[in-house]
């Protein structure tokens, strides 16, 4: 069987002096590899084929036959690695701690595994006052958090 960890060192060599990094990585049975890509800035294609014929180059499938897919990491899914907290500073997520909490909020730092994240709750003032809104900073470490996701908007 293909070696997780000989994958993972062909895909950073690659990817060596780039933003780009893994976010998953996975080999499953029969040898059907899985790379997950992400950017600082953006994946596109040529991205993922350079990595592609980099890895297939560094294997022999007369050895051991394989399948390979890279791609980049879907918009919906959570967050896997701390690069994507980084890469998402400022933006819109949704956060479901460990005790099943869902939090709306703007991720404003990553720092030494921990998030602060600002939410805003407008809650609605004594009788004939109208709303009252109020800003938190709230503070999770990453073993605190079940799943962070982003929140697109299409305004």
């Amino acid at each position: 069987m293909i070696s997780e960890k000989h994958i993972k060192q062909l895909v950073e060599e690659k990817l060596a002096g780039t933003n780009k990094f893994i976010v998953d990585l996975k080999i499953k049975p029969a040898n059907k590899i899985e790379i997950l890509l992400d950017s600082f800035d953006q994946i596109v294609i040529k991205d993922c084929v350079e990595v592609s014929r980099h890895v297939e180059s560094s294997l022999d499938r007369e050895k051991e036959d394989f399948e390979l897919m890279v791609s980049s990491s879907g918009l919906e899914e959570p967050f896997k690695v701390p690069e994507q907290y980084k890469k998402n500073i400022g933006k819109e997520v949704s956060v479901l701690t460990s005790e099943g909490v869902k939090i709306l909020g703007k991720l404003l730092q990553f720092e030494n595994g921990e998030i602060s994240l600002e939410t805003t709750k407008t809650e609605r003032a004594e009788k004939g006052k109208g709303k009252q809104t109020t800003v938190e900073n709230l503070k999770f470490s990453l073993n605190q958090i079940k799943e962070t996701k982003i929140i697109f908007s299409f305004k």
